[in-house]
């Protein structure tokens, strides 16, 4: 079986790659999907549809636009991997961790302890809470390969 994972949350660190490089380097057959991680084209998704002289309808243009994406391949994941980072308010990252919840998704938080108390409720519905990508490929790896 080929498994999907959704990779989710915070675009300014490498984790993904390390998930990916992870997983490469034991083998495992997965395939990765991800929101768009260029900041500047996801806030830019809606801007064909006609210039906004007030940023809240822009960004409620490119919202919508980015939901096809990150909705479509949600549904499609097998796992979700949702990051939380230490610099920027991730409120995209707890809707995706939200939707998997409510799909029945099941999905692995990765973030640092300092933050626990403000996501105990996306921990609490995740399968796994973890620190680093390196936990992360560990899960993959018994979910998959054992």
């Amino acid at each position: 079986m080929q498994w999907n994972i959704y990779l989710s949350g915070e675009i300014h660190t490498d984790w993904r790659q390390q998930i990916i490089d992870g997983c490469a380097e034991h083998g495992l057959p997965v395939t990765f999907t991800s929101a768009v991680t260029d900041h500047a084209a996801s806030d830019e998704a809606g801007d064909h549809l006609g210039t906004e002289s007030n940023n809240f309808w822009r960004d409620h243009k490119s919202a919508k636009i980015n939901k096809i994406r990150t909705q479509t391949h949600i549904e499609k994941c097998d796992i979700a991997v949702v990051r939380f980072g230490d610099k920027y308010k991730q409120w995209n990252a707890a809707f995706d961790a939200g939707n998997c919840a409510a799909l029945g998704k099941p999905y692995i938080s990765l973030h640092d302890e300092d933050i626990v108390h403000a996501l105990k409720e996306v921990d609490a519905a995740a399968l796994a809470w973890t620190t680093t990508p390196s936990q992360v490929v560990e899960i993959l790896k018994y979910v998959i390969a054992k």
